[in-house]
């Protein structure tokens, strides 16, 4: 394995390249990490929000702690002993973030957005859409979801200095695959509930003792947060747990459903969603049953839409499509054709005008209105037949 990986994985080789870009809104994005609780009913979340600039400002790893790298190795490769090479090509890659940088005083209140990982992946992985949205005004709270989903997570009990892992788990042999599933994505919107609740408390003038070690006070949220208008959003499990967190909450007044895999919901359940989802899809991962589950919402809701982003597979959607090409495709086997710049453009801008309208902004991002309909380069209406490759 070490001598089919290393001409991708030596160190400073193709493999240590990684650059995600830095957001292109107005405001400098900062970022923190959350733990709060100490047990596995907390939260731990990477908080994006708009800060002010700050001389000599540290920016934050990519890969939080070397454990990551082995829950991704065994996800990714189906071998945890390549952690170490793993570790070597992209345990070094920062995000272009300020660390604990301080918040930027917003007197009408930022919104929020409650932003839920993939299968397999953590709260990390999908910096550059939380950074972009952040860079456009929004608090981004991506949360590490604990229902054995992450590729690893951790929490800290009670005892000093001790920590628990989480680790990945598959579909057990014998045991069907929704029922599994389906339990999994229950615990990941209640957990994107408890996040809001997390946030509605500190907007109340409620402390939050957090576990982890920082130089960033949560109560400076205050009076910069504004929780009437909160949204929630998701890549592929995280899109569907997206979907069952407006169920679960009003108070989320909206989703975005990154190429959400559907499989998890139970049907009866569609009738019951009361918000607006926009489904952003990539152009190789839906199937015509995921496509037939969204096309159900949309049809109960007016102001659903359905836009395809051509050009794209599924981890597009992600960090790890700023991979450099042989890194990539060793783990994933094939990338898409449109550059993981202009998808990340498209996938932000469409998802930003839709923010716009739902959560009542005072922005400029109906400019991009069009992007919802399906309208312009590299986009489609719907969910295009034939193109699957899941």
């Amino acid at each position: 394995a070490g001598q089919t990986l290393s001409p991708c994985l030596r160190p400073g080789g193709m493999g240590a390249m990684l650059a995600l870009p830095p957001g292109q809104g107005p405001h400098r994005v900062g970022c923190t990490d959350v733990m709060v609780g100490h047990t596995r009913q907390g939260l731990l979340l990477r908080l994006f929000y708009p800060c002010l600039p700050r001389a000599g400002a540290a920016e934050p790893l990519w890969v939080p702690r070397p454990e990551y790298c082995g829950g991704l190795a065994d996800v990714a490769l189906g071998r945890r002993c390549c952690s170490a090479l793993l570790g070597l090509a992209i345990g070094s890659c920062r995000v272009p973030v300020s660390w604990n940088g301080p918040l930027k005083p917003c007197s009408t209140g930022y919104p929020l957005i409650i932003f839920s990982h993939g299968l397999g992946t953590f709260r990390t992985l999908y910096s550059s859409i939380c950074t972009e949205l952040a860079s456009w005004g929004f608090v981004v709270a991506a949360l590490e979801h604990r229902d054995h989903s992450a590729a690893t997570t951790y929490f800290c009990p009670a005892e000093a200095g001790t920590e628990e892992w989480i680790p990945f788990q598959r579909v057990p042999q014998g045991q069907k695959e929704f029922y599994f599933r389906n339990k999994q994505v229950h615990q990941r919107a209640r957990e994107c509930v408890r996040a809001l609740r997390l946030f509605q408390g500190i907007a109340g003038g409620r402390a939050a003792p957090t576990i982890l070690p920082r130089d960033w006070d949560l109560s400076v949220l205050k009076d910069n947060l504004d929780v009437t208008k909160v949204a929630v959003m998701g890549h592929s499990f995280g899109g569907v747990t997206a979907v069952l967190a407006l169920v679960k909450e009003p108070s989320f007044r909206c989703a975005v459903a990154l190429d959400a895999w559907m499989f998890p919901l139970e049907n009866l359940l569609y009738p019951e969603v009361p918000g607006p989802v926009l489904f952003i899809n990539t152009e190789h991962f839906q199937t015509p049953e995921s496509a037939a589950k969204m096309r159900s919402l949309s049809s109960r809701n007016s102001q659903t839409r359905i836009v395809t982003v051509l050009g794209t597979v599924h981890e597009d959607q992600t960090d790890l499509a700023f991979l450099p090409g042989k890194l990539f495709s060793l783990i994933f086997g094939r990338r898409g054709s449109l550059g993981p710049r202009r998808a990340l453009a498209i996938t932000s801008r469409a998802a930003l005008a839709f923010l716009q309208r739902h959560l009542e902004l005072q922005e400029q991002f109906g400019q991009w209105d069009e992007l919802l309909e399906g309208v312009g380069d590299s986009v489609a209406p719907d969910v295009p037949f034939g193109r699957s490759h899941l």
